[in-house]
């Protein structure tokens, strides 16, 4: 384990991280593993393809030499089947799962008015319904045992933009990546509260500035933008994700003023450069 992760607030716990081939799901993996958790981590790219940057057995491979216990479960978020398939097996592997991380994302940028339909449907099927999904699984098992935590990664765009006249960065073909992303904020705050009275925090969690991962890159949105390197999020991650259920819940928290907040700033650089 790495030396700085001295108080291991994640020891005896189970987590389940999606998205987590690369990128942010790869930094969040890192440091729940860093913090003594058993960590299951899901996405499509399970071996090496030179296609993409990572891969989940690349992910194992680096949380094992750190001395923490990872497994891989190569899934696909958009298939109801595979949803299923990945709480049954990280339960199997590891033990019943007390942290969610929902960070799997999506993202196609068209104009409103010539999305595809079924480029719109997989965004809402990944981005939104394989959370709820994900979470309607995990939940019974957490009530039963009176804790767990749920964090979903969101994205400053699903907050409102304000004008006219508009900021530049929204005149763009936004609509359907801020719906989605408002959506899963919503559904955070909305099952914090349900959730509230059997012990289990669910928040919502964004980057403040950008984050240089393939999928920023892809879409032209890291050059000439604040950027922040994914231990932000990794560590603001971590902090949602061991909290006290009773107090740090019900958040749509900003990596950077949630650290500030909490005094709290990343332990160390975490690996994962990339994106789902």
């Amino acid at each position: 384990m790495s030396p700085t992760a001295d108080l291991r607030p994640g020891e005896g716990r189970v987590a389940v991280v999606t998205g987590a081939s690369r990128g942010l799901g790869a930094a969040i993996a890192h440091r729940l593993a860093q913090s003594g958790a058993r960590v299951a981590l899901t996405a499509r790219t399970l071996e090496p393809d030179p296609r993409y940057k990572g891969s989940l057995s690349e992910v194992v491979a680096s949380i094992t030499e750190e001395g923490g216990r990872a497994v891989a479960i190569g899934a696909d978020l958009s298939k109801p089947e595979d949803r299923a398939r990945i709480i049954a097996e990280a339960t199997a592997q590891l033990g019943p799962v007390d942290i969610l991380v929902n960070n799997a994302a999506v993202t196609f940028m068209f104009p409103f008015t010539e999305f595809p339909e079924k480029k719109w449907r997989l965004m809402v099927e990944v981005q939104l319904r394989a959370p709820y999904e994900l979470a309607q699984l995990v939940v019974p098992g957490m009530i039963e045992r009176g804790e767990g935590w749920i964090l979903n990664i969101s994205s400053r765009a699903g907050v409102h933009p304000v004008g006219p006249p508009f900021p530049e960065v929204h005149v763009g073909p936004w609509s359907v990546y801020g719906m989605v992303k408002a959506g899963l904020d919503r559904f955070s705050t909305a099952l914090a509260a349900e959730l509230s009275p059997h012990g289990i925090a669910v928040n919502s969690l964004a980057p403040w500035d950008n984050v240089a991962t393939s999928g920023a890159e892809a879409h032209d949105l890291v050059e000439g933008f604040p950027l922040e390197g994914p231990e932000w999020v990794a560590e603001a991650a971590l902090a949602l994700c061991t909290g006290d259920p009773k107090a740090l819940t019900g958040r749509v928290a900003y990596s950077q003023p949630l650290l500030a907040e909490l005094q709290r700033r990343p332990a160390m650089t975490t690996p994962g450069k990339g994106s789902q």
